[in-house]
């Protein structure tokens, strides 16, 4: 009996050796679990996550404050223009906006503005840039910075059909309504001197006002422009004069633009002078001009 057992003890350990053996095995950390190579960051990796280069200290205000603030009209078709029911704004300059801050991460806020405004607001820093049908003027760059032009347009004038004036010469002795801080009162002189409706006697570009301006033809100053166009309706001025795109929303039945347009006028943002922001607008709209981006937004306002 003892030695069967015996035998049954033995076969028994020789059995359990493989798998003992096997169990050992395990316990051994093959080279294969060593840290493998795909961990490590490869070099494209690692130069994408560089930090970029630093934004000027105006410019990362904008981007640490979440919100792009634009200085926008909010009547101008195919410009800048506010749907009363929704609120919604629309147009190339809105669009432009709308890039600019894409091109930051932030969102967009939107301020409606008047040539009147629209630079108090830049001047205080309610806003961070004019995209307002800002017309760039020698004058305005010594207060102002402006991109390269993204837009030209020309001044012209919209009258009643009843009015019967159809041309320059016909608004002699006129009373003509323009927009407080325009451009649009002395452009309008300055093309009826050069097609020789007026002498140009005491006519100086640099020091002219329209307030006080009586040679030949007088204005009238508005606050904005609906304005001025209920004051043509009523006839309290024989004529409207600005920008042929702002006119094009009040150029209804019964109204004509005369037969002169004049004093070519290049839109440009407005930022404050030596500004990273001055700087980052131009960067941008010198590539949208030239990738074609800006003729694109042209086309589908309609304002080609």
């Amino acid at each position: 009996m003892k030695m069967k057992r015996f035998v049954s003890v033995a076969l028994t350990v020789l059995m359990l050796l493989p798998i003992l053996a096997g169990c050992g095995a395990k316990t051994e950390a093959p080279a294969a679990t060593a840290a493998p190579a795909a961990t490590e960051a490869p070099a494209e990796t690692a130069a994408e996550t560089t930090a970029p280069v630093a934004l000027a200290e105006d410019v990362q205000k904008i981007v640490d404050r979440g919100v792009l603030r634009v200085g926008v009209k909010n009547a101008v078709l195919g410009f800048g223009f506010q749907d009363e029911l929704t609120g919604e704004y629309s147009g190339m300059e809105i669009s432009l906006a709308q890039k600019i801050a894409e091109y930051l991460g932030v969102d967009v806020e939107f301020t409606a503005v008047t040539a009147a405004t629209r630079t108090e607001l830049l001047d205080s820093g309610d806003i961070d840039c004019v995209l307002a049908t800002f017309t760039i003027t020698e004058e305005r760059k010594k207060s102002w910075d402006f991109t390269t032009p993204y837009y030209t347009d020309y001044v012209t004038v919209l009258v009643e059909d009843a009015s019967g004036i159809k041309t320059l010469a016909d608004l002699k002795d006129k009373k003509v309504g323009v927009s407080s801080g325009s451009t649009s009162a002395k452009a309008l002189v300055k093309a009826m001197i050069e097609a020789g409706v007026l002498s140009g006697d005491g006519f100086d570009a640099d020091s002219f006002d329209p307030a006080t301006w009586t040679d030949g033809v007088s204005f009238a100053q508005y606050d904005d422009y609906p304005t001025i166009s209920t004051a043509l309706s009523a006839g309290e001025v024989d004529a409207f004069c600005v920008d042929k795109s702002i006119l094009a929303v009040y150029h209804t039945d019964g109204r004509s633009y005369i037969d002169d347009k004049f004093s070519p006028q290049e839109y440009g943002i407005a930022t404050t002078k030596g500004s990273g922001m001055s700087e980052l607008c131009e960067t941008l709209i010198t590539g949208w001009l030239a990738d074609g981006t800006i003729d694109a937004l042209i086309a589908e306002n309609g304002i080609a």
